[in-house]
């Protein structure tokens, strides 16, 4: 029902624009890989706005590796495995938990400025973690920090080359491997962009929800594309949804860090009552799942769209001086984070699945990888762990290029694919009106708490769209949301198939984990539908 591309083309008919390597997206994954690429080879990075607006500019908490004495990589490993609910791959987290290290050496060296305290490297905790392992930049600014020093190491870089304002509409396969992207300039003109390796680092998929964490450039372009071309896609249903996002009249869902709640903060109802020793020992450092489930709970019994966060008994100098964005960003709506109870309400945050990898990033579809949000590399199983994502971004953007050093040459030749399927019928319904309705099927149905039969009226809604795919797609906006559209499709039918509760998946009608018959990954393919794979080594 989805078709293999979203539009109709002829490649000899297109401009053809040579590199060897092209990084789709600009956040962490992209900017960090091309770099390492362009040791040794010409890349060009794909960013459909700007190279600062990505995933990675909103990371506040920080970076998560082991450099204390204190901490071990054992240590780092067990609270992963933890957090991933029986579904990581012991593999995957032994690397990012031993070579998390160096990646955040590189990330210094590369000019990322992270908070000194007493001459050493500042350490905070977050939830579930055992040890203070994160690092973080600016108090609450890591992700933009880390951002802004990638970035200028990219800007005028000799082998870089970087196309703003361009949308990679689709990855362009022959002979079973993938040969470049189909991609749409400023101007209207769409290119073939050929290289040997193409490199998805495009993030997540926030804005399926109404209600997100997610600046808006998050729409799944990345997986979408990706299983169009054959890519086999893993445990979708696992979303992760951020407990406490800013919920304030005229106020978009700005994210309240994890980190606050990792310095001393509490979780407060309407009336005044802390409440997380109902839920959990860890109280409100529990893992994200627990505490927004938690927190949705509360909000029904009380009859409340938000619970408070407070940190108002934390000395107001310490807040102001670890917290400067949190704190300037409340106070322009009026609220003082040392001396008002902030309100918040969960928000859509993070995909755990995504395209799957092996330990080089590498996807089943030939001289395709994937790196970061937008892959599933075992490191996160059902529930990631806080600050892991940017630590896995670097371990494997690395991993990545050390693979594609030893890919053979890519014969010149190829590129006389043709597509066509004479789509005439133009859209009628307004694409920002569809979308609006696309994100408000996932928030009733396939939200923080699911049951089957939300599950499949919410299925039934999205299909009554398909229809879009038959018709002729030609803005960033219409192929945006076909992209949302194949997610959304993906991510319900896996929260349907999977019959239990397990880290970011909770049913209703299955509340309890089943490791007898779901500690496995759904699979996902565009010609072969679902399949099922058994994680019996963890």
């Amino acid at each position: 029902m989805i078709p293999r591309y979203l539009v109709d083309f002829d490649l000899s008919e297109l401009p053809v624009i040579d590199t060897d390597i092209i990084v789709i997206g600009s956040g962490i994954a992209g900017l960090f890989t091309a770099i390492k690429a362009s040791e040794k080879h010409r890349v060009v990075v794909i960013t459909k706005k700007s190279l600062l607006e990505s995933n990675t500019r909103y990371a506040q908490g920080g970076i998560a590796a082991v450099i204390s004495d204190e901490d071990s990589p054992e240590y780092h490993r067990q609270d992963t495995l933890m957090a991933g609910a029986g579904l990581c791959s012991p593999a995957s987290v032994d690397i990012l938990v031993n070579e998390g290290p160096a990646g955040v050496k590189e990330l210094m060296t590369l000019g990322t400025a992270f908070d000194i305290e007493n001459g050493e490297l500042a350490l905070t905790r977050e939830g579930a973690h055992s040890h203070r392992r994160i690092l973080h930049a600016n108090g609450d600014a890591t992700g933009y920090e880390i951002v802004r020093a990638l970035s200028e190491q990219v800007a005028g870089h000799s082998n870089i080359e970087i196309w703003n304002e361009h949308f990679a509409i689709d990855l362009i396969t022959e002979n079973d491997e993938c040969i470049g992207a189909l991609v749409q300039r400023p101007d209207g003109q769409q290119v073939f962009l050929r290289g040997m390796a193409t490199i998805l680092c495009s993030g997540g998929a926030g804005q399926l929800y109404r209600y997100t964490t997610n600046p808006d450039v998050a729409t799944g372009d990345g997986i979408a594309m990706a299983y169009r071309a054959g890519a086999i896609v893993r445990d979708m249903e696992f979303i992760q949804f951020h407990p406490t996002s800013l919920c304030y009249s005229g106020a978009p869902r700005f994210l309240i860090s994890e980190a606050v709640r990792g310095e001393g903060a509490v979780l407060r109802n309407v009336k005044g009552e802390r409440f997380m020793e109902k839920y959990h020992p860890l109280l409100e450092l529990a893992p994200r799942d627990i505490v927004a489930r938690a927190i949705v709970s509360e909000m029904e019994a009380t009859k409340s769209s938000f619970v408070y966060l407070d940190i108002t008994h934390e000395a107001p100098e310490t807040i102001k001086h670890r917290f400067p964005t949190i704190y300037d960003t409340c106070l322009g709506y009026g609220l003082d984070l040392t001396a008002d109870w902030i309100p918040v309400a969960p928000a859509a945050h993070y995909m755990m699945g995504g395209v799957r990898t092996g330990v080089h990033g590498e996807t089943n579809v030939q001289r395709l990888f994937a790196c970061g949000e937008v892959s599933s590399t075992g490191v996160h199983g059902a529930n990631r762990l806080a600050s892991n994502s940017l630590s896995e971004a670097v371990v494997f953007g690395r991993r990545i290029v050390e693979r594609i050093q030893q890919l053979s040459p890519m014969t010149r030749q190829n590129g006389s694919v043709v597509y066509q399927e004479d789509r005439h019928e133009a859209i009628m319904q307004p694409i920002v009106e569809r979308r609006l309705k696309l994100q408000k099927v996932m928030v009733r149905q396939v939200g923080l708490r699911r049951s089957e039969e939300g599950l499949r009226k919410g299925l039934e809604d999205l299909r009554r769209q398909l229809p879009v795919f038959r018709t002729a797609l030609h803005t960033r906006e219409q192929w945006e949301y076909a992209n949302m559209l194949t997610c959304a499709l993906l991510l319900t039918e896996s929260a349907l198939a999977r019959q239990e509760s397990r880290g970011g998946h909770y049913r209703e009608d299955y509340p309890q984990r089943d490791d007898a018959g779901w500690r496995k990954h759904i699979l996902q393919q565009r010609e072969k539908g679902m399949l099922e794979e058994s994680n019996d080594d963890v």
